[in-house]
């Protein structure tokens, strides 16, 4: 028997896609909780109060401390207890997106979604990763449903930094790289839908990636922000957990574990791990194919400042002792990484993760 939560149950995308949304916001709930966390978006929010005041909705804003940590969650279960909150409406990036579906999940309340970027598509699935106060992750939590409303305004994240939409990309580029990777052989047809799916976002990607960083007002804008935000979260939803990671994301999981002076995006660090990935696919077959991929996604990570050496995610001084911790926690015997095609250890990780000590060229990349 399989069980699926599939996408929210309503939809609201375009320009101006948050006023549209707020008679639907009435039907859900009367006294939510506004969560958030970045200064950046409290002007933003509070006038997303002012809107919600304005139509007799009477909600209570709360500010995150830190990435999306059991702390910051059971004090946002208490005030919404203590409230008789009816509903959680998270507005912010993935941390916070994931952190609202979370609270709404242990409360039993309707959840609704605003993304202010399209740096990951939290705001559409019924999965929540927990991290500690200090960033570094724990696990990802299932579950019941995605949430009951998603607004993707495209005046409001345009405005996001163009950072924010390249790490989004890598993100989502991801889904195609790890999920034919772990399910090309599934007897599914949704797991086979979802695969094609990936891979068609990833030809959109290429094909309009550099315009859509480059020119918000463009097109390919749409196309991308809404192919990293809500696409990439109909290919987890379909496809489940076999279409969501291989070894990128359990890379992204280990290299949190260390310590950074300026963080990169949870994006930034799939991206870096799917190189890495990569690699370990060329090392393990004899096909040409991995060569070709990690050559083409270097070029266009390159165009979009993403990082793709060990230098450029901020870890130039990491010694090989704490490189080593952050393999060890990707290959912990629960890790998604273990779906990969080939036995994989912290030894032949900690290689991998190596070659890409400073920054690499398509040209001179092992």
């Amino acid at each position: 028997m399989n069980i699926h939560s599939i996408s929210p149950s309503k939809v609201i995308r375009g320009e101006g896609a948050w006023k549209e949304s707020i008679d639907s916001i009435t039907k859900l709930c009367k006294n939510p909780l506004i969560i958030g966390r970045s200064n950046s978006t409290k002007i933003l929010r509070r006038s997303f109060t002012n809107d919600l005041l304005a139509k007799g909705i009477q909600p209570i804003s709360f500010d995150l401390n830190h990435d999306c940590c059991e702390l910051d969650i059971q004090n946002a279960y208490q005030i919404s207890k203590k409230n008789n909150c009816d509903g959680i409406i998270a507005a912010g990036g993935g941390k916070v997106l994931d952190a609202g579906k979370l609270i709404a999940d242990l409360l039993g309340i309707n959840c609704i979604t605003v993304p202010l970027s399209a740096s990951t598509c939290a705001g559409w699935t019924a999965l929540s990763n927990i991290y500690t106060p200090e960033g570094k992750f724990i696990k990802d939590v299932s579950l019941k449903n995605c949430p009951n409303l998603l607004i993707f305004d495209h005046s409001i994240v345009r405005e996001a930094p163009p950072r924010t939409l390249a790490s989004g990309m890598a993100d989502a580029i991801a889904k195609w790289y790890e999920s034919s990777l772990t399910s090309s052989r599934s007897q599914d047809g949704f797991v086979q839908q979802a695969v094609q799916m990936a891979r068609v976002l990833r030809d959109q990607l290429f094909l309009n990636g550099y315009k859509a960083f480059k020119d918000p007002l463009s097109n390919s804008w749409e196309t991308v922000a809404e192919g990293c935000a809500l696409t990439a979260g109909i290919i987890g939803g379909l496809g489940g957990a076999r279409c969501r990671t291989a070894a990128a994301h359990p890379i992204h999981n280990g290299l949190t574990q260390l310590e950074y002076k300026n963080k990169p995006l949870h994006g930034e660090l799939v991206g870096f791990g799917l190189l890495v990935q990569l690699h370990l696919e060329e090392k393990n077959s004899n096909s040409q194919l991995p060569k070709q991929a990690k050559s083409q996604l270097i070029d266009f990570m390159s165009q979009l400042n993403l990082p793709i050496s060990i230098e450029s995610i901020c870890l130039k001084n990491a010694t090989s002792n704490e490189l080593n911790k952050a393999c060890k926690f990707a290959c912990k015997d629960d890790s998604d990484i273990h779906k990969l095609p080939f036995p994989i250890n912290e030894k032949k990780l900690l290689e991998s993760i190596q070659n890409y000590q400073s920054l690499p060229t398509s040209s001179n990349i092992n």
